[in-house]
C-alpha cells in the first residue's frame, strides 16, 4: 500500500472504519456450472454473473452468515443482513453488457435494540430483509424490515441499524411454541404491492401439514397456504414480490453433507385469500449439486431492476462454506398456445 494511502487509513480509523476495509475487500468471479455460462439461459432464468465474496471485517462486523438482501434504488445500495444482526452496505458493479463483475463494501452497522445497544444472542438471529421507500426518488426515507428466528418478530430499522419499532405479528406467529423449532421461524419476508408486508415460516407450524407453509399478511391477518417443492427437507428461505403482484420464492433442500443440495426458484400468484385451498406454485429453475452445480446455502433474494434479481448464500461463518452472490434475469413465463 502506498505510504500516503497508509497514512490516510491510519488517520481515518477512528472516523470511518469502512474506508480501509473497502480497499482490502475482494470478490472472485465463479462458474456455477460448466454447462451454463454468464449470459446463457437455464430453465426460466438468464445467468448474469456470480461472485465469491471474501470473508472480511468492517466496523467490527464480520461479513459472513448473510441471509437477507434488499435493493435500495434511491441510494444504489444493496443491503445484506447477517445472522448475527449486522447490516452491510454493498455497491454492485456491472459490465457494459449488464453482467455482475464486482462489489464494493461501503459500510457496516450492528442492528440495535430499544436502548440503542447492539443486539445480543438470542435476539440477534436476523434472517429476512425487506425494504420500504427504496424507489420513490426521495432521499433518506428508507426503512428496512427485518424478520427473526429464535425470538420471532419483525422490526423496522433505519439503514444504519437504528430501531424504529415493531410490526404486529398475526396471532399464530406470536407464540414461540407454535413453531416446530426455534431455528425455523420467520425466514422469509417481502413487501407486496397489494397485500403489504408478508412473512413466511421456514417450515410448517406445529399441527399443520408438513409439506406446506403459510404466508401471512402483517396488515390484515390474511394467509395463504404455500406447497413446498418435492425435494426432501424443502424449506422456504426467502421471497421477493414483483410489481405485477406475483412472488418469486427461494427454497432450500438439505438432508446431509453427503447428500445433494437442491436450491429452487419458484413462482406463484397471490389470489384473494379463500379462493384457493393451496397456491399454484411453478418451478422457475432448480439447481442440484449432484448435477454439477456449484452451490451453497442460498437464503437471500431481492429484486434489483425490472426482472433482475440478486441471490446470496449463507456460509454460516464456516471455513468449509462460501458466500456466493448471484445475479440473474427472470424470463417471461411462456404463454400456452390456444388450441386450434
Amino acid at each position: 500500500m502506498p505510504r500516503r494511502l497508509l497514512l490516510i487509513c491510519i488517520l481515518m480509523v477512528g472516523l470511518n472504519a469502512s474506508t480501509c476495509a473497502t480497499q482490502e475487500f475482494k470478490t472472485t468471479p465463479i462458474t456455477l456450472a460448466d454447462q451454463v455460462s454468464v449470459g446463457e439461459v437455464y430453465a426460466g432464468i438468464r445467468l448474469l454473473g456470480a461472485l465469491r465474496l471474501a470473508n472480511t471485517e468492517i466496523n467490527g462486523q464480520r461479513l459472513c452468515g448473510l441471509s437477507g438482501l434488499a435493493w435500495d434504488e434511491d441510494a444504489s445500495i444493496l443491503y445484506a443482513l447477517s445472522d448475527f444482526g449486522a447490516l452491510f452496505h454493498l455497491r454492485p458493479e456491472f459490465s457494459e453488457q449488464g453482467y455482475l463483475t464486482g462489489v464494493q463494501l461501503m459500510a457496516a452497522y450492528p442492528l440495535r435494540d430499544s436502548r440503542d445497544q447492539p443486539l445480543r444472542f438470542p435476539y440477534n438471529d436476523a434472517e429476512g430483509l425487506a425494504i420500504r421507500n427504496g424507489e420513490n426518488a426521495i432521499q433518506n426515507d428508507t426503512e428496512l424490515l427485518v424478520s427473526y428466528e429464535r425470538r420471532p418478530r419483525v422490526v423496522r430499522y433505519t439503514p444504519t441499524g437504528h430501531r424504529q419499532g415493531d410490526e404486529k405479528l398475526p396471532a399464530p406467529l406470536r407464540n414461540r411454541r407454535h413453531y416446530r423449532d426455534e431455528n425455523q421461524a420467520l425466514e422469509a419476508i417481502t413487501i407486496h404491492p397489494r397485500w403489504g408486508p408478508l412473512v413466511g415460516t421456514e417450515v410448517s407450524l406445529r399441527n399443520e401439514p408438513s409439506d406446506q407453509v403459510r404466508l401471512f399478511q402483517l396488515d390484515g391477518g390474511r394467509s395463504w397456504s404455500y406447497p413446498l417443492g418435492p425435494a426432501p427437507e424443502s424449506a422456504l428461505v426467502d421471497m421477493a414480490a414483483l410489481p405485477d403482484g406475483s412472488l418469486l420464492t427461494l427454497e432450500r433442500a438439505f438432508v446431509a453433507p453427503l447428500r445433494p443440495l437442491i436450491i429452487s426458484l419458484r413462482r406463484t400468484e397471490l389470489p384473494t385469500p379463500g379462493k384457493a385451498a393451496l397456491l399454484n406454485v411453478a418451478n422457475v429453475a432448480v439447481f442440484d449439486s449432484s448435477q454439477g452445480w456449484l452451490l451453497d446455502n442460498f437464503e437471500g433474494l431481492t429484486r434489483h431492476r425490472e426482472q433482475r434479481f440478486f441471490m446470496i448464500s449463507d456460509d454460516n461463518c464456516s471455513a468449509w462454506q462460501s458466500t456466493f452472490l448471484v445475479y440473474f434475469e427472470l424470463l417471461p413465463v411462456p404463454q400456452e398456445k390456444a388450441p386450434r
